[in-house]
């Protein structure tokens, strides 16, 4: 029988439970298993309990027939590149995380892996993937942090293997690997695990040599997590359909609010009419998420300062709401020049809305204008 959404997020990922008929797994705390247990485990680098848990819980929901977890996001990420040789090139859109960007430009790049950078939400760019014959094409969608939004079907008919990074929109919003994606990629520090207490990420596929890659890189390159934090994300995961549908009509509210504001230039909201993506934002995801990102006319950082409930912070996706400056914080590795071509400027904002009361997050906004 297939179970929905909510019901895969609370009943998968509770294996292990031996004699004691516990409803939450335990945490495996142990470096080492003794040789020939019949689950196979040798050495928590190797494989863990709570880490297989974990892949059972994400390889659900994003329906998928693999996932592999590992200790970050870009865990995740230098898992995936590294899977590629010298020579090869990474087609990505030009608006990356820009942990990505100075992954591929300042660590991978030494090692003869090209990135080339484009606008991939003009269907004009798209002839790159013919004449790049790239070994990935990388995706966000929603982007970092102007939350553009891809085409993921469409790119991934073209022929080359599509990785999405779907952190900002988390697997109860929009499945890759239904649209035709090679590999969802996810930090789950954000959305997945929810609450802002411990660091993951997940890779999940349907095509078994690109599992067996990710399996060696946990293993080889030791990206894997703490089986506590394993078992937090897990923990976490079993709310996010609550949690995103919170994130989801506060931050809907509070886009709209905020395009009415004199000294707001701009609004972006993928779920906005106005978002210039707006109509294959609604038939690709379910919701828009979280995120709202903005341009102010005035100083920026003075009014991320003077925000009380939205503390000034990295990050995103856990039920309190957070800003960022995204010229400072997130992208400041990525080049000036880089980052104002993109589109991300000094007066650019970026909100992570989090559950609370959607009024006092607008007062709060109100009496930071």
């Amino acid at each position: 029988m297939k179970t929905g959404f909510t019901t895969r997020a609370v009943h998968t990922g509770r294996g292990y439970v031996g004699t004691t008929g516990a409803v939450m797994p335990p945490v495996y705390l142990t470096s080492t298993f003794a040789s020939g247990n019949p689950d196979g485990f040798d050495y928590t680098r190797s494989g863990n309990p709570n880490f297989r848990l974990l892949e059972e819980t994400i390889a659900a929901l994003e329906d998928a027939k693999f996932a592999t977890c590992f200790a970050s996001g870009v865990s995740a990420i230098t898992a995936v590149v590294s899977s590629l040789k010298t020579g090869d090139v990474v087609l990505a859109e030009e608006n990356i995380y820009g942990c990505t960007y100075r992954l591929f430009e300042r660590v991978f790049a030494k090692f003869g892996v090209r990135a080339v950078y484009a606008d991939l939400s003009r269907r004009a760019n798209w002839r790159k993937i013919r004449e790049l014959q790239p070994a990935l094409v990388w995706l966000e969608s929603p982007t970092n942090p102007l939350l553009k939004i891809l085409d993921i079907a469409g790119i991934s008919k073209l022929g080359a293997p599509v990785v999405v990074d779907n952190t900002f929109a988390s697997p109860f919003l929009q499945r890759p690997l239904e649209l035709g994606a090679t590999i969802s990629l996810s930090s789950t520090t954000k959305y997945i695990n929810g609450h802002s207490d411990s660091l993951a990420g997940v890779v999940a596929t349907n095509a078994p040599v690109w599992h067996e890659r990710m399996v060696f890189a946990q293993k080889a390159l030791g990206l894997q997590p703490g089986p506590f934090d394993a078992w937090l994300t897990t923990r976490g995961a079993r709310t996010l359909a609550l949690r995103m549908e919170r994130h989801c009509a506060n931050a809907l509210a509070i886009a709209g609010w905020l395009e009415k504001q004199r000294g707001v230039r701009s609004v972006r909201y993928p779920f906005l009419k106005s978002h210039p993506q707006y109509r294959l934002a609604r038939r690709q995801m379910s919701g828009g998420s979280g995120i709202i990102t903005f341009e102010l006319a005035g100083n920026a950082k003075a009014f991320c300062r003077k925000l009380k409930l939205f503390t000034l912070a990295e990050s995103l996706g856990g039920v309190e709401s957070l800003v960022c400056h995204p010229a400072t914080m997130t992208h400041a590795s990525v080049p000036r020049a880089v980052r104002e071509r993109t589109g991300i400027k000094d007066g650019t904002v970026r909100l992570s809305v989090g559950i609370e009361d959607v009024a006092d997050l607008i007062a709060d906004l109100k009496q930071a204008l």
